[in-house]
């Protein structure tokens, strides 16, 4: 297996610049894995391929203004990208601006006031670990900026239609996207078809969105994100499983959370509810989860998901659910059809 073997060519043209509006009314391309067969619909048309006793499960981050602008003591520009929260005042982020070493300090205006920002360590690339002088939660709907990725030259007029509409748990860098095409009024029809809502959390960093560059996949270091599978969302799933019905992921960062709390309990012992072993528990901590083709999938049983960047850990995540060839040969056919790629690009539906 290689980096490259999850390449293809995505012309420019082809990378969506601003989400469609309505939401749902985003194009949806089904892959069926049992005949490879693919129908082209649209996103509101999920409803139709879902069932009574379905799960499912979304994640309800929601992506902080985390994309601030500081200045150096010499009236030079920063830019400051915060990725995770390490305490009140201190964060991993990305730095832009040179010379930004161990010890500099910038500071950003706010309320009036400096709020003097510290360099406290080196850490990979252009990353640093740094520390305000003050909590700067306070002051991101003053001074912060959604971070929309770098292909995305658009400005976006609603900063809301980055996130979904029904988030709820601030802390992610970037939204998770297959979530964007859901408006309120698709999700009562789901619910009143008999499907239950499960939600998890997984904070969005986006080092996820990074491209793999060693030529063996398995030697790519994925970067830990913070996630939460409460047990709420645990029972849903264990009398899912129970009730023969299906667990539908939206989004990879809700695959990544689901397999996750499995890969923690492994083979150990299981609470026994209403008479029966649990397929799954309650989980919260970080992940650092790489699924890769040969992976087995433990909770998961079919997938939204939009279309992802070539040679990208997600594309892999996605081959390993549906197989490789299979998700190169949809992919060429999507392009061919015209569907929008990327964050606000349409969802393929993966049964």
């Amino acid at each position: 297996m290689k980096t490259s073997d999850f390449d293809y060519h995505l012309p420019e043209s082809s990378i969506a610049q601003t989400p469609a509006e309505p939401r749902d009314s985003s194009r949806l391309l089904i892959l069926h894995r049992d005949t490879g067969n693919l129908e082209h619909r649209r996103f509101r048309d999920v409803k139709l391929f879902l069932r009574p006793n379905d799960l499912l499960i979304l994640n309800q981050t929601r992506v902080i203004p985390a994309r601030i602008f500081a200045k150096k003591e010499s009236g030079g520009k920063v830019e400051l990208l915060l990725l995770r929260k390490r305490d009140d005042l201190t964060w991993e982020s990305l730095v832009g601006g040179k010379g930004l070493r161990v010890g500099k300090s910038v500071y950003v205006e706010a309320g009036g006031k400096k709020i003097a920002v510290e360099i406290l360590e080196m850490l990979d690339g252009s990353e640093r670990l740094i520390r305000f002088s003050e909590p700067i939660e306070p002051y991101f709907s003053k001074i912060g900026n959604i971070p929309l990725p770098p292909y995305i030259h658009e400005k976006l007029s609603d900063p809301e239609r980055y996130q979904t509409v029904y988030s709820k748990q601030t802390g992610s860098a970037a939204a998770p996207t297959a979530g964007l095409h859901f408006t309120p009024a698709l999700l009562d029809e789901i619910k009143s078809l008999g499907v239950k809502i499960g939600y998890v959390t997984l904070h969005v960093g986006l080092d996820t969105f990074a491209p793999v560059n060693e030529e063996n996949p398995e030697e790519h270091k994925i970067h830990t994100e913070w996630c939460e599978l409460t047990q709420e969302t645990a029972d849903l799933i264990n009398e899912t499983k129970k009730l023969d019905g299906r667990v539908i992921a939206v989004g990879t960062t809700s695959v990544r959370t689901l397999e996750s709390a499995m890969r923690t309990i492994g083979d150990g012992p299981r609470t026994m509810v209403n008479g029966q072993r649990s397929i799954v528990e309650k989980f919260v901590g970080p992940t650092d989860i790489f699924i890769l083709p040969g992976y087995q999938f433990k909770v998961v049983d079919a997938m939204i998901t939009n279309f992802h960047l070539p040679k990208s850990t997600l594309i892999m995540l996605v081959s390993a659910f549906a197989g490789r060839e299979k998700v190169l040969e949809t992919y060429a056919t999507a392009i061919k059809e015209g569907y929008r790629f990327y964050s606000f690009g349409d969802a393929m539906l993966i049964l």
